[in-house]
């Protein structure tokens, strides 16, 4: 057969011809890596180039915040600080030590009640002095009264002259203007003594303590250690909300206009308010004008210096609404849809990062972004098609 007489000779491995050299092999991978580093070196400096060189995308920020559902029909939303309308910081009209000090913070005082007590033994001693002053006129003024009657009766039948009663008379009034004196006298030491008690001028919450039992206290801090005021108290049933409004807007604003206060302090509940009073002045520093804003019913937990928000409503607020949660929203404008996806966009280093957020119920221009933000998050507003992840950005 043909087969079996084929030339298989081209079939043969030729052992004759030199393998490569170990040498010439690291020699080849040498020269590999370096074509390598060198195209990334290239596209590198390529790409860097043209980071630097291109264009920034222009941008506006804006943030992610708290939004209730009354806030779409408010008509003006500002910030603000619950304020006592009556406070007070109560002090002494005497100067003295303190020697008795009877209420902390928080605890409530009733009108005329001693809240605290100064040394009073010297000005005890002066009342004294002054009561037994009174009795000695008091009792010299019988005398002096006889003696002027029986000189009268004595002129009549002609046994005494005119002089002699003249003189009675003038005694007596003596006394009783020194009776008078003895009296004010004691008065004094009574005004004096009432000066030691420190009271409640009406009913309210103790704030501050400001002094303690030892130390000196004086009208107006008189003496140069000396504690002027001892506790600062507040009427908390006349707690109201005091916040700016700018000029521009002040026209939106009327009396008795329906609000919501929302206390940072308790995000979950939201109190019925009204616009109590528009302060007719304006701050010519600040371009704005203090609204009081009253509440229809608070509780104990509202205290003086809270934080507030209020929003100024079109119509009065629904009952509903109180207990409703504030939910966290951003402008509709600054969301995005990437690849299929609902993004917004911060920026890290200069350049915009894409970030992917689930979104929740529509509230006007805001919309609802249940995970993916925090509360306060800056993000870029009015995303265009330019922003991208990674462009580069800067701030308009």
């Amino acid at each position: 057969m043909e087969t079996k007489n084929a030339d298989l000779s081209s079939l043969r491995i030729d052992r004759t011809k030199k393998e490569v050299n170990p040498e010439q092999k690291k020699k080849m991978f040498s020269t590999i890596g370096w074509i390598i580093t060198a195209i990334v070196v290239v596209l590198a400096i390529y790409f860097g180039f043209k980071s630097i060189t291109s264009p920034a995308v222009e941008i506006t920020f804006t943030t992610a915040t708290l939004q209730s559902s009354a806030q779409s029909s408010a008509v003006l939303t500002a910030s603000g600080y619950v304020v006592a309308q009556r406070k007070a910081a109560v002090a002494s009209k005497g100067m003295g030590r303190l020697v008795y000090l009877g209420v902390v913070e928080g605890d409530k005082v009733m009108t005329n009640q001693i809240i605290a007590r100064l040394e009073d033994s010297d000005i005890k001693a002066q009342l004294a002095q002054a009561q037994a002053n009174l009795k000695l006129n008091q009792a010299e003024l019988k005398d002096a009264e006889n003696n002027y009657n029986r000189q009268k009766t004595l002129l009549a039948s002609g046994a005494t002259s005119q002089m002699e009663v003249d003189a009675a008379e003038s005694r007596y009034n003596r006394v009783i203007a020194s009776i008078d004196v003895a009296k004010a006298q004691v008065l004094a030491a009574e005004v004096s003594m009432e000066n030691t008690l420190i009271r409640a001028p009406f009913n309210g919450t103790v704030l501050t303590k400001n002094a303690d039992v030892g130390e000196v206290v004086a009208p107006l801090g008189a003496g140069a250690n000396a504690k002027a005021a001892v506790v600062t108290i507040a009427d908390m049933n006349s707690l109201q909300v005091e916040a700016d409004v700018s000029e521009s807007n002040i026209e939106k604003i009327i009396p008795n206009q329906d609000c919501q206060i929302s206390l940072d302090a308790y995000p979950g509940h939201n109190y019925a308010a009204f616009v109590s009073k528009i302060v007719p002045t304006a701050d010519r520093g600040k371009a704005t004008v203090m609204v009081k804003i009253g509440f229809k019913e608070y509780d104990a937990r509202v205290l003086p210096e809270m934080s507030a928000k209020v929003l100024f409503l079109r119509e009065a607020m629904k009952e509903e609404l109180k207990e409703e949660v504030p939910s966290l929203v951003i402008p509709k404008t600054a969301l995005a849809n990437r690849n299929g996806s609902q993004v917004v966009f911060k920026v890290v280093d200069e350049k915009a990062v894409q970030v992917p957020v689930t979104t929740g119920k529509e509230l006007g221009a805001f919309i609802e972004i249940t995970s993916g933000l925090e509360n306060g998050s800056q993000i870029i507003d009015n995303v265009t098609d330019e922003v991208k992840n990674g462009v580069k950005t800067k701030t308009k």
